[in-house]
């Protein structure tokens, strides 16, 4: 497993080398790399973009890590020679930070390391730390706020409020961009002696510490930088907040100061008491703790169990991280946010690495091979589910399977160093890894940092601390002897009662409204099984302060008074019943909104790796009903846009039809391709440039009438996602799809057929290899660009953009859901309106039914998607070289295996 890692290391690496450097990121669907301002605007997610190459700056230290000395002696120099940092470019100062500066200095502390040791890196001499401290300072003017509190965004070559700087006219930041600097920023300064750095961090820390909720002593997720006034008021330890948790702990660690650890017990108290409901970690507001804030989590909460165990709490750690198993074992993958009873909430997954460290640092404090299992899984389902020929693909949807174009930086600097490091024995590392803290972005400093160049004092003394459990102020690094019993079953009889919870209803003790009837513990009463005709229902709903009015439509009201519940946990259970009565109510009437559909392109050289996110429609197949799909090779219409009697009815017999949107109903082009025999269709926006990531994805509406007649499936494809499709063609003129509601599994797809077996299998162990078919392989890049949160589903009807005619298009706002068809209304006289952007740092609503997702921005680009894709593609000899290539590497490495 760990020969494994280094082995999709090494396909993610020198993909970026090869087809994104000097870019920052590389697209691995589109094999190019990611330059900003030439793709289209994602939004915040773009901020950590700074033309600076930084997935190379990211991965420095993970080479060392990963014993690939050679390799980190080459990025080095191509840092040094290729690397500007003096950029007219607005970035993140939190991303910016973790990931180039910490990048830096990880990189400038394994050099040293490494040129101690004698054998490489004798030629350096501190170049890594002298950018850094460039950097360092170009970050400073963020800091000119008279809290300290930094502003969250900095040109690099213009600062803030500079006429050219275009940024610094914001108010707010989250706690976690002011609080997770003073690792990287300490080491700055300890390196070089420069104090101000540390300086600067700690003070943006001790203004959080201030402004903390006295009473709860918890801190919010946003904070007016001016001010001090907390934006928003609940409170968690996921995004937003996460990392500001993570570096008072590790603050202590690396610099030895009381304070940090005082304050960190201070915060994990308060968590504990509040927002920790194992095994699950539920938001909260501020000023009322007892309250939840949200009925969901989101997947950066994943690095908590590993903070656990850092700070000695094993249990809990146990508990929650075998919740966030369970969520993968159902999904595939962690989603971006998942409901308390485990559906999906937000569906990406942008491969983040959070829960395999958690699995890393629970493996370290209980040796248990169970967390080596883990890992594993890990392992297949990323090779099975986001490998593509030219990297790891992000997940656009854990439901359908479908890809984004996007490989995070943080992809490379922590998934492979956790699982490396997870698998790897204390022989296997060239260094002691125990020498070392990791930053949030899993950057190296080292813990000799604490005793060089100390220029502040160790204790703050001003602070008082009441009502505390003295426990929480051991002022020793945790022995996991202690903490652990030696008995391999404490963390199975931990992890046993949680193994089915994801698949059951929401984890729950005993129902308080029930104990009193003498039946004994009963599973709670939910809303969706709720019957206002069944009279034990409506006396459990009695005893819960929930009376129930009938209203003269027929329809039936329920209405809490806390003060009626039998008792305080009556009413509290209540509460809760009322919490899930308005969530399904908003489900109801969501539920003409389809899920997104799958397009899988099949066909040689794809076989099934490419998945393309499409819109369903409200006739025709229904794909959930119909697991297996419709398959068939594509054929393009004859009129293109599918709005009178196809001319090419034997060139669309038997296949699925591509049309072009517009000038005429999405029904009636579904019924005169069905007439000329089609099995299926697909059409393809006629917007050029449009795509999922950055439009709404919407369904096609039928046309008022009766579609029963229509019972070939019908899917929708933006601009982009449909020249992938059309590039295939004209590339390999045989391309064959599958439409169906998600992604299947290749050995599914193509069972009893010749295909490499690398393709089906997702470990690698490529048994009877043919020879014949290997040759022959290559691959085809897949244009699709890359969102940060998927779009809710609105239905359209009639066709804009085409002849002349266009439509309203009503996007369903997610704060108030409405049915398809409401949302629906045709014209043929009047211009589409505009999408309007998501308010940026909006907050969410707090019952959100499951395919609900923020809205994104729909932005327009200059360039032309198509232009991009004909500059940066490689002939074909090149590419089937390089295809070639892998294989006899993936042979070698059978024969390894064997």
């Amino acid at each position: 497993l760990r020969n494994q890692v280094l082995e999709m290391f090494d396909h993610a690496y020198s993909n970026y080398m090869e087809h994104a450097y000097p870019a920052d990121e590389l697209m691995p669907l589109t094999c190019r790399g990611r330059v900003r301002g030439q793709e289209p605007s994602r939004g915040d997610v773009d901020d950590a973009l700074g033309k600076f190459s930084l997935t190379l700056i990211d991965t420095l230290d993970t080479l060392v890590v990963l014993n690939k000395t050679k390799e980190f002696e080459e990025a080095v120099k191509k840092v040094i020679k290729d690397v500007n940092l003096d950029n007219d470019i607005v970035v993140s100062v939190f991303e910016t930070n973790i990931r180039v500066l910490g990048g830096l200095l990880g990189g400038h502390s394994v050099a040293i390391m490494l040129k101690e040791k004698g054998e490489y890196m004798q030629w350096y001499n501190g170049e890594l730390l002298h950018m850094a401290k460039e950097l360092g300072y170009k970050l400073l003017p963020a800091f000119n706020t008279t809290s300290g509190l930094p502003y969250p965004r900095v040109n690099l070559k213009f600062g803030v409020r500079h006429p050219e700087a275009r940024t610094g006219t914001e108010t707010d930041t989250c706690t976690a961009c002011a609080g997770t600097l003073i690792l990287e920023f300490a080491a700055l300064s300890r390196f070089t002696g420069t104090s101000i750095f540390e300086e600067y961090a700690r003070k943006a820390l001790d203004f959080i510490w201030e402004k903390r909720q006295r009473s709860s002593n918890l801190v919010g997720v946003t904070i007016n930088i001016h001010t001090g006034d907390w934006v928003r008021k609940d409170s968690g330890v996921g995004a937003g907040i996460d990392s500001y948790y993570e570096y008072l702990l590790k603050a202590y660690v690396l610099l030895g100061d009381d304070s940090f650890l005082e304050r960190f017990n201070t915060h994990y108290d308060a968590i504990m008491r509040y927002i920790s409901q194992p095994p699950l970690l539920l938001d909260v507001h501020i000023h009322k703790p007892m309250l939840n804030a949200r009925t969901w989590m989101d997947s950066l909460l994943a690095f908590f169990p590993g903070l656990q165990v850092l700070k000695g709490d094993i249990r809990p750690a146990i508990e929650t991280h075998e919740m966030l198993y369970q969520v993968i074992k159902k999904h595939n993958f962690l989603p971006e946010a998942f409901t308390t009873d485990f559906r999906v909430h937000w569906a990406q997954h942008p491969l983040r690495p959070e829960f395999a460290e958690s699995t890393y640092f629970l493996y370290k404090a209980t040796g248990d091979p169970y967390y080596l299992e883990v890992g594993k899984t890990l392992i297949e389902n990323l090779n099975k589910y986001a490998r593509v020929p030219c990297g790891f693909a992000a997940m656009k949807d854990v439901r359908t399977g479908s890809h984004e174009d996007r490989m995070d930086s943080f992809f490379l600097a922590e998934m492979f160093k956790y699982l490396y490091l997870l698998f790897a024995d204390k022989e296997d590392m060239i260094f002691d890894i125990e020498d070392y803290i990791f930053t949030t972005e899993a950057h190296l400093l080292p813990l000799w940092l604490s005793t060089t160049n100390q220029t502040i004092s160790k204790k703050n003394t001003s602070t008082e601390y009441t009502e505390l459990d003295d426990s929480n102020f051991d002022w020793t690094c945790p022995n996991t002897q202690i903490l652990f019993p030696n008995d391999p079953m404490f963390a199975q009889s931990i992890r046993e009662p949680l193994k089915n919870v994801v698949d059951k209803s929401c984890p729950r003790g005993i129902s308080r409204a029930e104990e009193s009837l003498g039946s004994g513990p009963k599973p709670p009463l939910r809303a969706r099984d709720f019957m206002a005709s069944n009279p034990e229902h409506l006396e459990i709903l009695k005893k819960m302060g929930v009376s129930l009015i009938h209203l003269k439509d027929g329809r039936v009201q329920l209405v809490q008074h806390a003060v009626q519940a039998a008792s305080s946990l009556d009413a509290e259970d209540g509460l809760r019943f009322m919490q899930e009565m308005i969530e399904l109510s908003s489900q109801q009437q969501k539920e003409q909104q389809l899920p997104p559909r799958a397009v899988q392109i099949v066909s040689h050289p794809f076989f099934g790796r490419v998945v393309l996110t499409a819109g369903p429609a409200q006739f025709g197949m229904d794909l959930s009903k119909h697991k297996a799909g419709t398959r068939g090779f594509v054929a393009t219409i004859k009129p293109y846009n599918g709005c009178s009697e196809i001319t090419n009815p034997e060139a669309v017999k038997e296949k699925i039809a591509l049309m072009q949107r517009g000038q005429c109903m999405f029904a009636e082009k579904a019924r005169n391709i069905q007439k000329a025999g089609a099995i299926g269709g697909i059409v393809i926006d006629d917007n050029e440039g449009s795509s999922s990531d950055t439009a709404p994805l919407f369904q096609m509406a039928g046309d008022g009438k009766n579609t029963d007649d229509i019972t070939i499936p019908m899917l929708f494809l933006f601009n982009k996602e449909g020249n992938i499709i059309l590039d295939a063609i004209r590339e390999y003129e045989a391309v064959e799809v599958l439409l169906s509601d998600k992604a299947k599994d290749r050995a599914t797809i193509f069972k009893g057929k010749m295909i490499p077996n690398y393709i089906i299998d997702s470990n690698l162990e490529m048994e009877n290899m043919d020879q014949k078919s290997s040759e022959n392989d290559s691959h085809k890049p897949n244009s699709e660009e890359a969102p940060s949160e998927s779009q809710d589903a609105g239905a359209v009807s009639e066709e804009p953009h085409g002849g002349g005619e266009s439509s309203a298009v009503g996007d369903p706002d997610p704060l108030s859901p409405a049915s398809a068809d409401s949302a629906s209304v045709s014209r043929a006289d009047e211009d589409p309106p505009s999408p309007g952007p998501a308010e940026a740092g909006a907050p969410e609503p707090a019952c959100t039914p499951e395919d609900s997702q923020p809205q994104e921005q729909n932005t327009q680009t200059e360039s032309n998607s198509k232009a991009h894709w004909d500059s940066k593609v490689q002939p074909m000899e090149s590419i089937l070289a390089d295809w070639n290539e892998d294989i006899e590497a993936f042979e070698m490495m059978e024969k390894d295996e064997l």
